[in-house]
Parts: C-alpha cells; structure tokens; sequence
C-alpha cells in the first residue's frame, strides 16, 4: 500500500517533510510497516477535507479552520496530532496612524485575510470577543499579493499577514500590530486522516507523526536552509523566512481536551455568524478507540 501524504506551502511541517524526502522521514518511518510513500502537492489547504473523503490523499493538514469547515461539509476526519501553538506566526495589522485602535473600530472597514484559513479563526474571534460580528460588521475580503499596498495606501482599513510576509512589512515600518496572533488564538499546525485509516491502520498514523517530528526536527536544527529552501521556492527573502521559521515551535503534540475545546468554540463562532451552515462537534473528529485516551 502506498500512503499518500498532502502538502502545501501554509503548512510547514509538511511542506518540509515534502522537500526533505531525500533525506526520507515518512519512507523510513513506513518502511517497516511494509508501505511506501507518495506525496500530493496542492495550492489551497481548504481543499483537505475533499481530497481525503474522495482518496486523493491518505493524510494532510493544515490550520485550525479548514477541518472545521470540512466537517461541516460532511467529511468523516479524524486529528491525529496538532502542532505547539505559533504564537507569533501572525498578526492583524493596520497602519501606524491608522484611527483603528481597537478591534471595535473594526467595525464597517474592509480586512483583507486568507479566508478559510486560520486567518479567519482569527479574525472572527478577535471581533466575537468586541461583541462584533465577522458576518455583518466587516467586509472580509481574500487577501492578494496586493494587500500589503493597499493597507498602505489606505484603501483597506486591515490585513492579516503571516510566516514572511509578517516579517517583510515590520521590517519595512509603517505598520503595527492591532492584534497578534497570540493575543487571540493558539494557532496551532493540525494533522487529521479519513477515519477508516485512523482506525484501522493507527500504527500508520504514529509512524507519520513520527516523520512530522523528524522535519521539524531538522528545520528547527537548520532554519538558515530551511528558508533558503522557501525563498527559492516561494519568493521573499531568505532572511525574512529566517525570522518566520525561527519563530515557530516545531513540536508535534498529541491532540489534546484542550485543542478539542479551542475548535469547538471556534466551530460555534463559525455557526453563529454563518461562515458554516450547521453545528460541528469537534469532538467527534477522533478515532473512536483512543477517545477515551483524549485529555
């Protein structure tokens, strides 16, 4: 059996298990288990739920929004592993003289973010917790390379930028953070499976956490070629990829109550302002023989 793994850049663990293969984490890891490996590149980590239920790819990821909306599309996912929280990996930024000094002067502005993304965990929490709405208090528009440009020339009131994109515009000036990442939500790198593979075949799924840990591993060990890799194949600058890869955890953690917790009321949030159109359990999304070990 060959066990097809789903990458994409906004994720980083598996975008460096991908382009360290070379060095063969997930083959080595499988191996003994008597599988092999492939890997499905893809552009828009949205798409994950589909491309599991339909059987493109065996195992994916992405950040905190995506299962959640794919489980409201009816796609049967299970966690399997979750990253440490990347409390610096983003920011909702406006500019230094903007008016906006809080998230409820917010309200009735354009803000530019990957919608679908974490981005949008985010951004509807930050205006949830001001007593806003994401769906009626804001215009959320889907970022483009031209974000940055318009922030700066006023046409939008904020933008959610991350990894180097984040590091490139402080770096320039003129910027400042209304809310970090941080301030907000965890931010967490989560991994999930179809459930017939996370229950049938658990020893697969371990011995993919495994290879996880060994990308991270080696990115962490290496940040300086680690962007290198990302620049050339990216864009930006090494550098600023530096400062963004330097600043995330690299640690892999078993899914936990607490992360269960964190996607629920990010699953309600979601229902409420009606960017999902039916309730989502997050609990639910775990493999039915190690529910009980979840805590």
């Amino acid at each position: 059996m060959t066990i097809t793994i789903g990458v994409h850049s906004s994720n980083p663990s598996l975008y460096y298990l991908y382009h360290l293969s070379r060095l063969g984490f997930a083959r080595e890891e499988l191996a003994p288990l008597g599988e092999s490996v492939s890997f499905h590149p893809y552009t828009n980590g949205v798409r994950t739920g589909e491309l599991l239920t339909e059987g493109t790819i065996d195992f994916g990821g992405t950040g905190s929004t995506p299962p959640v909306t794919a489980q409201a599309a009816g796609h049967d996912l299970v966690y399997t592993a979750v990253s440490a929280p990347r409390p610096e990996h983003g920011a909702l930024l406006v500019p230094v003289d903007s008016p906006v000094r809080t998230v409820a002067d917010l309200k009735g502005t354009t803000v530019h973010l990957a919608i679908g993304s974490w981005q949008t965990h985010l951004v509807a929490k930050a205006l949830d917790s001001a007593g806003l709405s994401y769906a009626t208090d804001i215009a959320p528009v889907r970022g483009t390379g031209d974000s940055e440009r318009l922030l700066r020339g006023g046409a939008v009131a904020a933008w959610v930028a991350q990894g180097p994109q984040l590091a490139a515009a402080l770096r320039t000036g003129g910027l400042r953070p209304l809310v970090r990442t941080s301030d907000v939500i965890t931010d967490r790198s989560v991994f999930f499976t179809r459930r017939e593979l996370a229950e049938t075949r658990p020893e697969i799924i371990d011995a993919l956490t495994r290879a996880l840990q060994r990308a991270d591993d080696w990115a962490a060990a290496h940040p300086r070629q680690a962007a290198e890799i990302a620049a050339a194949d990216l864009g930006g600058s090494a550098d600023d990829w530096e400062t963004a890869l330097r600043a995330l955890p690299w640690r892999i953690e078993a899914v936990s109550a607490e992360f269960l917790a964190e996607q629920q009321e990010a699953a309600d949030i979601f229902h409420r302002v009606g960017f999902i159109g039916r309730p989502v359990t997050t609990s639910q999304a775990v493999a039915r023989a190690s529910a009980q070990k979840v805590s």
